[in-house]
Parts: structure tokens; sequence; C-alpha cells
């Protein structure tokens, strides 16, 4: 089974975003070491805690830091960008490091409302034509005719390049039919509400029709990770990231703090409630533990591939947790 990384870039506590991304650059390269074939960098904008507002330029960073893993969007935010903007960007990428680029798309914001409201400059966005715009674009990158008239009589440059993986993404299954309609593969954030089912998979085998940007079906799907060689030493580990889950549950978004920290930090019982009834999101455990889990969703749901999300402030726990696993299920 391919392995990949999902990185949103978090901004621990007293760490400064330059930091942040130099350990991204060196986090893709250690997995490359370990045999991770894919790191994916999140869009996300109106937040001190992640700096992952342009995947694109991050993927372009690693791609000239690394040798050989795929460097992909997870994914590109196509409501904020023209069709024409992400079919060039992605091109350009693709030119740069041939058979290396993946492009991820996703139709949610990546932020608020207010983002939504600064990044369209107060223009009223139409939600209902994304799947649109998404064709556009691979018609653009691939030298179709765009469908949209507003890209009618234009095209990509550069031109004629190796294509990228194209993926589309998802968190509750409606978007499996048109990621198989279009031809793509299909990225499926488990972390998010955990409503993976062999019912939405098969569907979007069922209607995958092949194209350049992906030959075969393939579904990946990400869960959120922490992974310690002891039960103990995992559960210290996962606290601060059940307190940034809860945090986002209710609306607040805290700091990615130490786990020391952590530790000491009191909840309500209504919130240790909440944080137990989402444990299921955030896989906890010895990498013997956390791989049987993963395995046996595989066998379950049938996916292709397994993306992992460890955001822990100390970089040798989000380490720990990427080679930990990928030792267990070599």
């Amino acid at each position: 089974m391919k392995l990949g990384i999902l990185d949103q870039i978090p901004v621990a506590e007293h760490q400064t975003a330059t930091e942040a991304l130099e350990q991204t650059v060196k986090l893709a390269q250690e997995a490359e070491k370990v045999g991770y074939e894919r790191f994916w960098l999140a869009e996300h904008h109106n937040s001190d805690r992640l700096a992952s507002s342009a995947p694109e330029i991050v993927m372009a960073h690693i791609a000239a830091s690394t040798q050989k893993i795929r460097v992909g969007s997870g994914g590109v935010m196509v409501m904020h960008y023209s069709a024409l903007k992400v079919a060039e960007v992605f091109n350009t990428l693709a030119a740069l490091s041939a058979t290396r680029i993946d492009l991820g798309m996703g139709r949610a914001p990546g932020g608020d409302g207010a983002t939504i409201t600064a990044m369209a400059q107060g223009q009223y966005i139409q939600h209902s034509d994304q799947y649109d715009k998404i064709t556009d674009i691979l018609n653009l990158m691939e030298g179709s005719q765009p469908a949209l008239s507003e890209y009618q009589g234009v095209s990509v440059t550069p031109n004629k390049v190796e294509l990228p993986e194209g993926w589309l993404l998802g968190s509750t299954g409606n978007s499996a039919l048109k990621a198989g309609e279009l031809g793509l593969g299909y990225a499926f954030a488990q972390f998010f509400n955990g409503d993976a089912s062999r019912e939405i998979f098969d569907m979007y085998r069922n209607r995958f029709i092949p194209t350049e940007f992906m030959e075969y079906p393939t579904i990946s799907v990400s869960y959120a990770a922490t992974v310690a060689e002891t039960e103990d030493e995992a559960e210290y580990r996962a606290r601060p990231i059940d307190l940034f889950r809860l945090g986002l549950m209710t609306g607040r978004l805290v700091p990615i703090i130490s786990a020391e920290k952590a530790k000491d930090v009191k909840l309500s019982e209504r919130e240790e409630a909440l944080i137990a009834r989402n444990r299921h999101l955030h896989l906890v455990g010895t990498p013997e533990k956390v791989a049987a889990k993963v395995m046996a969703d595989k066998e379950a749901f049938a996916f292709d591939e397994l993306m992992i999300n460890a955001n822990h402030a100390e970089f040798d726990s989000r380490l720990d947790t990427y080679r930990l696993l990928a030792e267990a299920l070599k």
C-alpha cells in the first residue's frame, strides 16, 4: 500500500511561521527516506496556527528539495481562483518536476466566511459551478476546449507538458460520483467526519472513466494519527492534538501546544466526552495497533493508498509517527 503525508504546516506555540515551513521541508525529505510516496500540502486561510495558505508555492520548494517523492496539493481550493490560473500554475509545476506533481482539488473554502469574502474581493461566489470550473481546469491543462464562456479563446502556457495526476478531495462521499466521471483519483478525508464506506468507494469505481490525469480508479484515505513505541507515550503525545481538535469542534482556534503543557490542561466532563466520542477520527497507539486498524479499514472499505496527518508541536513526535507507521506497514 502506498503511503503519503498530508501536511497542514502547523505553527506550534512559540514557533514562527518560517520555522514551521522549514520543518515541512525537513519532513518531506525524511518522508522520502523512509518510503513515503506522496507529500501533500493543505490550503488554509485566516489562521496563525497553520502556515499552509499557498500550497502551490510550498510544493515548488519541496519538489526542488527532494528527489523522488510525489508532491501535491491536498488540495487547492478552486472556489477562490480562476480555472486558467490553476491550470497555468500546475502545468508550470509539472514542467519543472515531471512525473512528480499531484493536483488535488477541493471545493471547500479552507477558511471562514470572512476568508470567502476577502478571497473574492467581496463578490458573490457561485458555489454550484465548482464542478464546471474543475472540468475546465482539466480541459485547459490538456489543451481541450473549455466549456465555460469566460475561458473561450485562451490557452494555457506552458503547454504540451506531462500532466500531473489529478485528484478530487472529499469528506462525505458527495464528490465520489464526480471524481469517477471526471477520471480523477478520489482523496477521502477520514479524519474530518469518519464517514468512509465501501458503498462510497464502490460508487466511485463504478463511475470511473480513465483520463490522462488518472488511468485507473485510485482511492486515498487520510487519517490523523499519533504513533509511539508504547501506548502510554502515544496517549501523552496525542493530548495536544485532541485539544486542538476539540477547539475546532467547539469553534475555538487554540494554540498547538507541547505534550508537556497539554497534560496539565483541565477540561470539563462534557469536553472530555466530546474528545472521547470523536477519538475514532484520531488514531492513537503503538505502530502495531494503528497499522492493524488501518489495514482493517482497508479490507472493509477497499481503498488503495493511505495518507497520514500529524500536527504535533514537537517535530520529533511528528517524525516518529510517520517513521514508526511506515515500518509497521512494510
